[in-house]
């Protein structure tokens, strides 16, 4: 089970790409895959305007099937139209000590980075939502990166104690083991982490044309001045991104010639644009098909959300007979 918080107009950008939705297509292949369109996570800091969040909704599946993620092999849902996600965690409310919410990493680390009034209830309790994504259709595995594991090992601790309170220790609940893959970290076109916040991304939705003029943006090493100065490779942001789009053997080839003065950046970037554009090709096609039909991206959604629902009705039915509420 895996899933993503709806921001930002939903759109998504090659950090998702390459960071989570390859793997999202693997899984389909492997796995009775669910994905979560996460929107009521999207009220934990954007309450004020919520705007984006409802229709960043559509925006964020349809990037998902422009991916390659197969809705015929997969189950897409939607988190606010399952309310057996809220009624979760609001049983295991009840059993979670504030103090294991507050000790999560990025409870504090967020507030100081985005201000003290994203201090709320919810906020504090976001691990806890993630949880009950994770715990109302019994995922037994969760893709993490090794930043994330402090979430997944505070709901691997709530599942032990639900169960050990109301199930003599048995699995009712169960715990979600991590899925650890080594997820690139994308720069982005000023050279940080890509981010829609940095306003320095390369969207999923972006034409060519587009994408072409914010490679030529993109930072390189600072010191290859001119064109016929030796390069490093290893700190131009380019070169990164090459590695993600290419074979070994041309981006050794792309390496040696920045090293040796031989390639300059504008001719690199241009090279580069072009091997961007034709990975993306495949993916702004599927992308215009969907867009053009958002009937079918309702439906799909529509779908999998009907299924969640029959498994975590079947999940709550459980967990209330254990806590002698049925």
């Amino acid at each position: 089970m895996s899933g993503m918080r709806v921001s930002g107009g939903g759109r998504l950008h090659l950090g998702h790409y390459f960071g989570v939705l390859r793997q999202w297509v693997k899984f389909c292949e492997t796995a009775d895959a669910f994905f979560e369109v996460a929107d009521l996570h999207g009220y934990t800091t954007d309450f004020a305007d919520p705007s984006e969040i409802r229709s960043g909704r559509h925006e964020m599946v349809v990037d998902w099937l422009a991916a390659g993620v197969d809705p015929k092999r997969c189950t897409m849902f939607l988190q606010s139209a399952v309310p057996e996600i809220a009624e979760l965690q609001l049983l295991l409310s009840m059993i979670v000590p504030t103090s294991w919410l507050e000790r999560v990493p990025t409870y504090k680390g967020q507030i100081e980075a985005l201000g003290s009034e994203i201090a709320t209830y919810g906020f504090l309790g976001y691990p806890l939502m993630q949880l009950c994504d994770i715990a109302i259709v019994k995922g037994a595995f969760v893709p993490v990166g090794r930043d994330q594991s402090a979430h997944l090992e505070f709901a691997r601790e709530v599942v032990r104690r639900f169960n050990y309170l109301y199930n003599g220790g048995q699995e009712l609940l169960v715990e979600p083991k991590p899925t650890f893959a080594e997820v690139p970290e994308v720069p982005g076109t000023d050279g940080r982490k890509m981010s829609k916040s940095y306003d320095n991304a390369i969207y999923l939705a972006d034409t060519a044309d587009e994408t072409a003029a914010k490679v030529k943006k993109m930072v390189t090493d600072p010191l290859k001045v001119r064109r016929n100065d030796p390069g490093r490779p290893e700190v131009c942001p380019v070169f990164t991104m090459w590695n993600l789009v290419a074979d070994p053997e041309k981006t050794a080839t792309v390496a040696a010639g920045c090293r040796s003065g031989v390639l300059g950046c504008v001719a690199d970037k241009t090279d580069f644009a072009e091997h961007l554009n034709e990975t993306l090709r495949p993916i702004r096609e599927r992308r215009a098909v969907y867009a053009a039909d958002p009937a079918q991206v309702d439906a799909i959604l529509a779908e999998g959300t009907a299924r969640t629902r029959e498994i975590a009705a079947q999940t709550m039915r459980e967990v209330k007979t254990a806590m002698k509420l049925l």
